[in-house]
């Protein structure tokens, strides 16, 4: 199916951008919303009829649908009723596997906000953000969604989260400031806001900039409508070969029609001849074999946590080679945590404080006192930082909300980037204490004291250089790093700023988002498997990079870049550097998508990861885009072929194993169903070229196609995976699915079946006519054919793969032979598929002859084997 960006939607949005009507930026977006909504609608409805139609205009099915009509022509009926059921059952199960709805508009248009809070003539009244112009002056408030992008006027403290664009959970700071900072990534402009974001802290005044189409989110909606999804491997490789076979099969059938008509054969005799042939050549299961496999795997992924919202994405899996991966929550916990503190001159682990000091405890006291973050109904609101401080105390058996009652604020300073700081009045036992906490580098010029186990003292310039140093300690390792001081406050009156200082330094607490436990050995198999991963995230470097070195993704020679140094290079410049090239940081939507380009450009599969609407476009240009469930966005999720449950790296890595064996399971299934139509093309062919009878009626080589090919077909398909296929490199995506060595498997096993196939014509010619013949070579091909669904498990014989390790191949088996026992013996089937009655001794014979193909495959397996 196609999205909102099609068939008139196009025209519409080419005629609002020209604006005739001269209405607003929000206008002409809410009214592209609103249609693209109703022509979901609409095309919901004509999907189901289009899809299904669709499905006959493949070149294989038009042969077959030229067999029905040539059948019915002749008078066969009973072929034009099979051939007919069999065309509309392939229909049917690609109609329903492939129905989908795009929904990436209608996700952008709930993410954005439905009412506005704007300034006009000095009175705010609440609008709809849809009549929202540029010029309006917004005021935002903690819990508001910005209805538009502006530049921040006024800003009292005013903190947003623009995760749903950057992918950082992190709030951005908003300050006033007149410099034009368009050419920055989103994160760092720190006087923007953008559409979509929510205020998390404090309130300011925005003056709007872009409302609609124009915003930082209508871009990323462009991006949608110009980025375009690629064929998988497997869809290339099946048109391919559906394209040769066609043609193949049209030279020989018209070769056929010749030489019947050259033997003087009536006209519509060797028409049915011809037909017939291309009934026997023709892998008609081979779709809905394929889409039967891709379901399965998608069941069996689901348990892992992978949601599969397309088919094809499960065989693409198989090949990828470059997995690029946000950071934040996906290779990490989205979770920041105190991992260490610098505290009575020392460096300590977060979980190694022994809170036997003075100067530790108050420490814990100023974490948790001097902190905005709330936990109400155990849920915790507020800055991630400050959050992480609270879960570092409760660790310690810390109670947030029972100490804030015993130590109440009295004042506050709150926290100005411009300052940096933090500062809260509270009453300890009979003093009033001041803690302050903020950047140390601005904290360490308003120090006059230190204490640690040995008490206070005057802090001393090489005590200063200490903490200096373990700082900058702390930074290069990606750790963000908050100071904490104190002072009895002897002043009377308000607070005022004028009193941050004179501290004495109590520590620095040192925080990250640390990684999943499981990321790191992810990241093992990954490499194992000879996939290259990649961190693209909207972080700092020095950050990623410390998480990258961490999980092993950033190696020694590798090189992290950001997306000023990417805007600076080349195509040719970032094709020589891409193999080295490990982390991507502080990057917009589109790098991400110049990034997937380019890889893919050199011929790689690749897959992206993501859950903010920034990576949308990404995710939809990727070959596979793999959105995160739980801090997705539903517009990362609707752009995604797979979607998380668990926001985890490590579900890709099983979901990249589960891949490559649906489509080894798939390319057995092909091996099956092809060996077995080569053998009714040689049998028919070499009866032609030796002037004898038709060998297989139309309506018994449809038997076998669809019970013969079906059964053990889905079969094989849901053979056990095998955890070594992460021992080998991907598959090369541009190599054809039919090697030349199942070629050549194909080909030696189908003529193995011809020969068995054509004693058992001879010996029924001989015995009793052509009727005779025909049955006994179509009951020959039909239980090899059931057999060597055996063969096609897997490379492996029998005796290592097991006979009993899937039973459905048992089944399939059972229920094949019960149906062809039926068609030979049932009067009234033995009607309709032009059966003749046989003997006891042509049963033993067609019997021996169709097992014997299977146990010298078995033969040569177990000797290789050895």
């Amino acid at each position: 199916m196609n999205n909102y960006f099609n068939w008139d939607y196009e025209e519409l949005y080419k005629e609002l951008q020209t604006n005739k009507e001269g209405i607003s930026d929000s206008q002409r977006s809410q009214r592209l919303i609103d249609y693209g909504k109703n022509t979901l609608i609409e095309n919901k409805k004509k999907s189901i009829p289009r899809i299904f139609f669709e499905q006959f205009l493949d070149v294989l099915v038009l042969i077959l649908i030229l067999a029905a009509i040539v059948s019915f022509f002749i008078g066969n009926g009973e072929s034009t009723l099979v051939i007919l059921v069999v065309i509309l059952l392939n229909a049917l199960l690609g109609t329903l596997q492939h129905l989908k709805a795009r929904q990436s508009l209608e996700s952008l248009k709930r993410l954005s906000a439905p009412y506005a809070k704007v300034l006009k003539n000095g009175v705010v009244t609440e609008l709809p953000a849809s009549e929202v112009v540029i010029g309006d002056v917004l005021i935002l408030e903690a819990g508001d969604v910005v209805a538009a992008d502006g530049r921040v006027i006024e800003s009292f403290s005013l903190q947003v989260n623009e995760s749903s664009l950057t992918g950082e959970s992190e709030s951005v700071t908003k300050i006033e400031q007149v410099l034009e900072e368009k050419k920055l990534p989103l994160g760092d402009q720190k006087n923007m806001v953008f559409s979509g974001s929510l205020v998390t802290y404090g309130r300011g005044k925005v003056i709007v900039t872009a409302t609609g189409m124009q915003t930082e989110l209508g871009k990323i909606a462009d991006l949608m409508n110009t980025t375009q999804e690629k064929k998988t491997p497997l869809q290339v490789s099946l048109d391919d070969f559906s394209k040769k076979l066609a043609v193949v099969i049209l030279m020989i059938c018209g070769v056929i029609f010749l030489l019947s008509l050259y033997r003087q054969m009536p006209l519509l005799d060797s028409l049915m001849f011809a037909v017939a042939l291309a009934v026997a050549a023709i892998p008609e299961a081979l779709s809905s074999i394929v889409t039967i496999v891709l379901a399965l795997g998608t069941q069996r992924m689901v348990k892992e946590n992978a949601i599969i919202k397309e088919l094809k994405a499960v065989e693409s899996l198989g090949s990828v080679s470059i997995i690029c991966s946000d950071k934040t929550g996906t290779l990490t916990q989205n979770k920041m945590t105190v991992k260490e503190i610098y505290c009575n001159n020392r460096f300590q682990k977060s979980k190694e404080m022994s809170f036997k000091t003075s100067v530790e405890n108050y420490l814990m006291k100023a974490a948790v006192l001097c902190n905005d973050s709330l936990t109400l109904e155990e849920k915790q609101i507020g800055d991630p930082t400050e959050i992480a401080l609270v879960n570092w105390a409760e660790n310690y058996g810390v109670d947030e909300v029972e100490l804030r009652k015993e130590i109440q604020r009295i004042a506050e300073l709150p926290f100005e980037s411009d300052r940096k700081l933090m500062t809260t009045l509270h009453q300890v036992e009979d003093k009033n204490i001041l803690f302050t906490k903020g950047a140390p580098d601005v904290l360490l010029e308003r120090l006059a004291f230190s204490e640690t186990e040995e008490g206070i003292k005057p802090i001393s310039n090489e005590e200063k250089e200490r903490i200096k140093k373990a700082n900058e300690e702390f930074s290069a390792r990606g750790l963000r790093v908050l100071g904490f001081a104190y002072k009895e406050r002897r002043e009377k009156g308000e607070l005022s700023l004028v009193e941050e200082k004179d501290y004495t330094f109590l520590g620095l607490i040192a925080m990250m988002d640390p990684p999943r436990e499981e990321s790191k050995q992810a990241v093992e198999d990954c490499l194992k498997a000879g996939i290259k991963p990649i961190m693209i995230t909207g972080d700092h470097k020095v950050t990623a990079s410390s998480i990258a070195k961490e999980l092993g993704i950033l190696k020694e020679g590798d090189e992290a870049i950001d997306g000023r140094t990417l805007n600076e290079m080349t195509d040719e410049e970032l094709d020589s550097k891409l193999d080295k090239i490990s982390v991507y940081a502080r990057v917009s939507p589109e790098h991400k998508i110049r990034i997937v380009s380019r890889w893919q450009q050199k011929g790689h599969i690749v897959a992206m990861t993501g859950d903010g609407v920034n990576d949308a476009p990404a995710l939809k240009k990727a070959d596979i885009g793999i959105a995160m469930g739980i801090t997705g966005t539903q517009v990362s999720k609707d752009a995604a072929a797979i979607i998380l449950t668990d926001d985890n790296f490590a579900t890709i890595i099983k979901a990249v194993s589960n891949g490559r064996n649906v489509y080894r399971n798939i390319q057995n299934a092909i091996h099956f169903l092809l060996s077995g139509n080569t053998a009714g093309i040689l049998t028919v062919l070499y009866t032609s070229l030796m002037a004898l009878p038709i060998p297989f009626a139309a309506v018994q080589l449809l038997f076998i196609n669809l019970v013969t090919d079906s059964l053990p077909a889905i079969a094989i398909g849901v053979e056990k995976g095998n955890h070594m296929v992460l021992n080998t490199k991907p598959r090369n995506a541009k190599e054809n699915i039919l090697n030349k060595k199942l070629l050549k498997a194909i080909f030696i096993e189908g003529g193995l079946f011809t020969i068995c196939t054509l004693l058992a014509f001879y010996s029924g010619l001989k015995a009793g006519g052509a009727q005779v013949a025909s049955t006994m070579a179509f009951a020959t091909l039909c239980l090899a054919r059931l057999f060597h669904g055996f063969n096609c498990r897997g490379e492996e014989s029998l005796v290592k793969l097991g006979l009993f390790t899937n039973v459905f191949s048992i089944l399939a088996f059972i229920l094949g032979v019960a149906l062809l026992n039926a068609v030979l013996f049932i009067p009234a089937c033995q009607q309709l598929f032009n059966i003749s009655p046989l003997t006891i001794e042509q049963i033993a014979t067609f019997s021996l002859l169709a097992f014997l193909p299977t146990c010298i495959i078995q033969l040569i397996k177990g000797i290789k084997s050895l």
